[in-house]
């Protein structure tokens, strides 16, 4: 008896290649037969970046809090999956810093790391961000990287969207441009005008480039953030990745399904 992703379906066109075909989406990929392109989130959902993140901003919030008040609680997880992930680096500085009672001024652009302004916190994490990359590289879930082909090789439009101004360095580290057919990270958001998740502006705007409707592409997603914004954008289908132990959380903030990997998705895993 052949594998589910050998033969020919009822349309008569193989399996993997069942989308270009003008069939319904490969069953093989647990998405909706109305699906025709995927809009991943980056860091924690392709790579694992996320973990570099959360140490940079842990380092960079920690180092700020005791120079202001050495008896404050160090930053956490929680404050992470809260306030941080998902978003533009400077919308993160402003909403943690509010949920410990404190503004900064906003600064500029040009301002040096160790600066008390939210530019300043910013360029701080960012450097560190960069170091760790530097020193380390990219590593990516491989999981991540068996859906991301087989939903290129089922003929469905890709894009990356992130809020991370690192973005094409961050792909073409993790050696997956070739599987990506547009991208919206943080420089493109700040050229276009576009609101931070949890707004919807940069799924949406990834949608455009793809030539589809919000109806017909789906959301992958770790940040509650993002998860809510793919809610709001009126996706076809919002999947949640539970890298850390947040699965109630996503399904609260919008995901349709919550995997702890995109390649359980595939051929008989979990789908809505």
């Amino acid at each position: 008896m052949p594998r589910r992703s050998e033969g020919r379906d009822p349309t008569g066109c193989s399996r993997p290649r069942r989308a270009r075909c003008g069939g319904s989406v490969p069953v093989v990929l647990g998405l909706p037969g109305a699906i025709r392109a995927c809009l991943f989130d980056l860091d924690g959902v392709l790579t694992r970046t996320a973990t570099v993140h959360m140490a940079a901003w842990k380092r960079t919030f920690d180092e700020f809090l005791r120079r202001s008040d050495p008896g404050a609680a160090e930053f956490t997880q929680l404050d992470y999956n809260r306030f941080v992930d998902g978003k533009p680096r400077l919308d993160g500085v402003r909403d943690f810093l509010a949920s410990r009672g404190i503004t900064l001024p906003e600064g500029t652009a040009d301002d040096p790391p160790d600066a008390a302004t939210v530019h300043g916190v910013g360029r701080r994490k960012n450097d560190l961000v960069h170091a760790e990359l530097a020193e380390h590289g990219v590593e990516v879930y491989p999981g991540s990287m068996r859906y991301l082909r087989a939903v290129k090789d089922a003929g469905l439009a890709t894009a990356v969207v992130t809020a991370s101004r690192n973005g094409g360095e961050v792909i073409a580290a993790g050696g997956f441009a070739d599987l990506v057919d547009a991208r919206v990270d943080g420089v493109v958001a700040a050229d276009q005008g576009l609101l931070g998740k949890p707004a919807p502006d940069t799924f949406l705007a990834g949608a455009r480039a793809l030539g589809v409707e919000p109806a017909a592409a789906a959301v992958f997603e770790d940040a509650l953030a993002g998860v809510a914004a793919g809610r709001a954008g009126g996706f076809g289908l919002v999947v949640g990745v539970d890298r850390v132990g947040q699965a109630e959380g996503l399904r609260s903030s919008g995901a349709d399904v919550v995997v702890t990997d995109l390649d359980q998705l595939l051929d008989g895993g979990e789908r809505p």
